[in-house]
This record gives structure tokens, C-alpha cells and sequence, in this order.
């Protein structure tokens, strides 16, 4: 029947179509062909093994799980009850103070209300949601403590106002440093044994965040620390100036005991998995080594600092 080539069982002759060529035209065959190597499990965005690898990057980054910078460079979010209550301690600067409403007021919530009320700190009662965007892991505990975006100094700034001080230049910079604990410690260091300030990379290092600002115990209010874009451009610049640039590294040429720290010194510090980078490293006048007992291979990169800086301030009051 005519029109009726469509129902079951019906058999449509071989080239009925008008221009019908053999063939697949080359689409079958290009369908088959390799894809290349299936991609690692880490890369793969549906697989359980990315989302750990994932959580594993974030975690190594150096910025601690209860903390949230926002994404567009601003105000960080210091995220549950006892951070909250450590950075209100410290005095780390903060604008505001977030409170879930109805949320149970313990002891660490009390007190972080009433120390920011003290203090001027606006405190908002929000809805937990508005906490949740705060925190991508949930892990608010109904509070959260918006602290500003630290103002780095100039390092050029930060040279003039050493050599503009009653006493020679003393300062430290850091070269692998991405644990922003780390980072509070030496500020710590360097602000109680009378250095002037502090020089880190713009890049691939750790800042000075709330938890740096908590370590420093509230030296970092008082201590310049300065951003510079090329690490060894500015050492190279300050050596020009007349301050000699000394790297710490286990081992060293140079024993600490042996070196006179009482000029102007650049003390540069590196991390104790890689140490001083190659060209940071050719930058240095001098690689220095602190002597130790024992089987004790290398210091921590703060504590390596502190001593030297210790040393230091003592050959500066016997030379005065």
C-alpha cells in the first residue's frame, strides 16, 4: 500500500534514496579511534580520589580549616567558637563580629561578644545560611569574626625607615614560607629582639592573616612587614645599599658564632623541606649555620630566626 513503507515489517529497498551512497562516510571509523590514555583517578571530577586530593591541596596551602578568605582579595572570615575567641584575645583586628541567631550561648560565645562590644566591634545576629556561605564546610559553630585585609608596607619604605632608626638596619626575609604560623613567630622574634620589619615574597608565601597576627601575639601591630614582587631583585637592591645579606641554611660556611651581626643585616630565612631557593641563595653574602649538639639536623625556620636574631641583639648591646 502506498505511503505505508513505514509500518512494522516493512522492507525498504536498497537505493530508494535518491543520492544514497554506501557507507558511513568515515563517521564509524572515527568513533573508534583512541581517546588517549584514560585520565589519573585525581583528575577526575566524579571520582572520590579528586575531591581527597582536593581537600589535600587546600590543607597544604597553609591556610587553616577554620579560616575563609574571600574571593575577591578582601576581609578574611575566622571561622568557630575558639579561634574566634583566640583572635579577640590577641586583638587582631576585626569589623565585625557575626552571631547566628538562637544559636546557645556558651561561655566562648559570651565573651567573644562581650570583648568585641568592648572594643567597638560591630556584632551582627545573621541567619545560620549567611554563616554557611561564610564557611563552605559548615564548621562556624554559629560564629565568625571578618578581619580587613593587612596593609603591607614598601620595601623601599621599609629599608628608609630601618636607616633612618638610632640603630643599624636589622631585618628578615622569608623564602618558602607558607605556614602563616611561621610567619607570626619570626614577626614575633624579629619585633622582640629590635629588628625593624619583616620582607616576604608576593608570591608563594604565606601572609599575614588572622592566624599569622594570633602568632605574632600582637607584634604584628607594631612591626612593618613589607610585600615585595621579586624576592631577589629587593635583596639585590638592599645589598647595593650597604646591608649585607645573609642566608641561614644548616650547612652553612659561616658559623653564627663567628659572624659579626652588629651592621646592617638582611637575615634570610628559608623553610626546612627546601631550604633557600637557587637564586635567592647566589644572592646572599653569606650562608650562615647554627651550631648544635646532637643529632638534630636543621631548626624549624622560626626558631633558626629567633636564635640568630638573639645573637645578634647581644653583640648590639655589648657594642654600644
Amino acid at each position: 500500500m502506498a505511503g505505508n513503507s513505514q509500518r512494522k515489517g516493512a522492507v525498504r529497498k536498497s537505493g530508494s534514496k535518491k543520492g544514497q551512497t554506501t557507507g558511513s562516510g568515515g563517521q564509524r571509523r572515527r568513533g573508534l579511534e583512541g581517546r588517549g590514555a584514560t585520565p589519573k583517578a585525581e583528575d577526575r571530577v566524579y571520582h572520590a580520589k579528586h575531591k581527597k586530593a582536593k581537600v589535600a591541596a587546600k590543607a597544604s596551602s597553609g591556610r587553616p580549616r577554620n579560616t575563609r578568605k574571600s574571593d575577591d582579595g578582601g576581609p578574611e572570615y575566622v571561622l568557630g567558637r575558639n579561634p574566634v575567641v583566640e583572635c579577640l584575645r590577641a586583638d587582631v583586628p576585626a569589623t565585625a563580629l557575626y552571631v547566628q541567631l538562637g544559636v546557645e550561648a556558651d561561655d566562648r560565645v559570651r565573651e567573644a561578644v562581650h570583648t568585641a562590644g568592648d572594643r567597638g566591634i560591630s556584632i551582627l545576629e545573621v541567619g545560620r545560611g549567611e554563616l554557611d556561605r561564610m564557611s563552605p564546610n559548615g564548621l562556624h559553630q554559629g560564629l565568625a569574626l571578618q578581619v580587613p585585609e593587612y596593609r603591607y608596607a614598601h620595601p623601599d619604605d621599609l629599608m628608609a625607615d630601618a636607616r633612618a632608626s638610632s640603630t643599624q638596619p636589622l631585618l628578615v626575609a622569608l623564602d618558602n614560607i607558607t605556614d602563616p604560623r611561621n610567619l607570626g613567630a619570626v614577626i614575633r622574634s624579629v619585633a622582640a629582639f629590635g629588628g625593624h620589619g619583616v620582607l616576604i615574597p608576593q608570591r608563594r608565601s604565606a601572609g599575614v592573616t588572622a592566624v599569622a597576627w594570633r602568632t605574632s601575639a600582637g607584634a604584628a601591630a607594631r612591626l612593618p612587614v613589607a610585600q615585595a614582587p621579586n624576592l631577589t631583585r629587593t635583596l639585590v637592591d638592599w645589598a647595593k645599599s650597604g646591608a649585607q645579606i645573609v642566608g641561614l641554611d644548616a650547612g652553612g660556611d659561616v658559623s653564627l658564632d663567628e659572624y659579626d651581626g652588629t651592621g646592617p643585616v638582611v637575615v634570610v630565612v628559608g623553610s626546612e623541606g627546601k631550604g633557600l631557593s637557587r637564586l635567592v641563595r647566589e644572592t646572599c653574602d653569606s650562608i650562615l649555620s647554627v651550631p648544635m649538639a646532637g643529632d638534630v639536623e636543621s631548626l624549624n625556620a622560626s626558631v633558626a630566626a629567633g636564635v640568630v636574631l638573639g645573637e645578634f641583639a647581644r653583640q648590639r648591646r655589648l657594642s654600644s
